[in-house]
């Protein structure tokens, strides 16, 4: 074998040491995919942290309302960086180069320390992918609280979401016995202490899961979509919002490629470096999408510049007198309150008002509205979207006719 040339210290070391044999070549021990998957690992992290982020200002700060589903989608992300750490960690040890790399190069304790962060990046990893799936189908159920059926379906889902989590974890935890972090290579020393599954086998069952979930998450929004009563025109307007997770179920089918391509192939370590960065934009990608509503507040407010949901607008109509105070409804301000699906009826909101709905609203409000089932005496089942809008109350004294202005913002939820 030629004198080694390698810029990289452990080659050289390794090749100094006599640990390399003469048919493995320097060239091929220094070829390498880190640096592109460490690139687009902090990439899909920096992108995801931006989204989130402004999710959650949309939210808390423009919408002045902050749920379930977006506390969730804060606490993936937040068990995205660690697994983003070790997934780098992992990468710099030289998990994802050549077989004959992991085998000759890396030392042993080296080895062992990698299969243990490999063992814990993907317990957070599939810690992560839950949370944010639970996230989506609360978002589901706030936008559809009121509708029987689509409750029971997410209600089931969550259930399955769950049932899927356990296999994945115990498979995890349990691949070895007696249970161990290391995933040990048939030429470790002690392997012999271990009965094991198959790395591949664990990954590809707990990536088949991941896909089947993936796919029933993503579904709610198809067959919201597929329910609604409305032009084409209006159903690609929501489906631009509600179905980019298509880009996950790619994602999900991405990785059970490579994870097939990891185990059965014979320089099976080459397509880890890859799986790593695609398993860092699944858990991006989902949070992504997931998000892609409750951003879209502030974009309206700040990009074209439609106002607050929660706000009011000027103008004014009829006083109407309220109450047995006096209490006068001035400078109404209401925005398309109800696109009310199979049904044309006025519906009495949570907060004891009425609007008569018209399914041009979708257009006209957020897409991100809240799907209710609609209980009018008069209607059939079916579902509606209903937006924010802003009401201004000023109340007046009859006999001293002095003003004392108190302005009460009723909304409606949005996302």
């Amino acid at each position: 074998m030629s004198t080694p040339t390698s810029n990289d210290p452990a080659v050289i070391s390794a090749v100094a040491a006599g640990r390399v044999p003469p048919e493995v070549s320097v060239a091929w021990l220094d070829e390498s995919k880190d640096g592109p998957a460490i690139a687009a690992i902090i990439f899909v992290l920096v992108l995801t942290s931006v989204v989130v982020a402004c999710r959650s200002f949309s939210r808390y700060y423009v919408l002045k309302r902050y749920g379930w589903d977006d506390g969730l989608a804060v606490l993936s992300w937040m068990l995205l960086i660690p697994f983003v750490v070790l997934c780098i960690l992992l990468i710099q040890m030289g998990s994802g180069r050549h077989y004959e790399y992991i085998t000759y190069v890396m030392t042993l304790d080296t080895v062992e320390l990698s299969e243990v962060v490999d063992f814990a990046a993907h317990i957070i990893y599939t810690i992560s992918l839950l949370v944010c799936r639970l996230s989506g189908l609360a978002f589901y159920h706030r936008i559809c609280e009121l509708h029987d059926q689509f409750l029971l379906a997410i209600r089931i889902l969550a259930g399955v979401l769950v049932a899927g989590f356990l296999p994945q974890v115990f498979l995890l935890i349990f691949h070895c016995l007696p249970v161990t972090g290391l995933w040990p290579y048939d030429w470790q020393p002690g392997v012999e202490k271990y009965t094991c599954l198959q790395w591949g086998v664990v990954y590809s069952v707990n990536s088949s899961v991941s896909l089947f979930c993936d796919m029933l998450l993503f579904g709610i929004p198809i067959a919201m979509i597929w329910i609604l009563d409305l032009p084409r025109k209006r159903r690609i307007q929501l489906a631009c919002i509600l179905l980019p997770g298509v880009l996950v179920v790619a994602i999900s089918v991405t990785r059970l490629v490579l994870v097939i391509q990891g185990q059965w192939q014979t320089d099976m370590s080459w397509a880890y470096n890859p799986m790593l960065a695609v398993e860092v934009s699944e858990i991006g990608a989902t949070l992504i999408a997931l998000s892609v509503p409750g951003i879209k507040p502030m974009f309206d407010k700040w990009i074209l510049r439609k106002g607050t949901p929660s706000g009011t607008a000027g103008g004014s109509s009829n006083v109407k007198s309220i109450g047995s105070h006096g209490t006068a409804l001035r400078n109404l301000s209401l925005r398309p309150t109800h696109s009310v699906l199979n049904s044309s009826d006025v519906t009495v909101s949570k907060a004891g008002r009425g609007h008569t709905s018209s399914s041009d609203d979708v257009e006209h409000g957020y897409p991100d509205a809240d799907c209710k089932y609609n209980r009018s005496t008069n209607s059939t089942e079916g579902i509606f979207v209903r937006v924010d809008y802003g009401v201004d109350y000023v109340d007046e004294g009859l006999e001293t006719g002095e003003d004392d202005r108190s302005r009460a913002k009723a909304s409606r939820r949005d996302f």
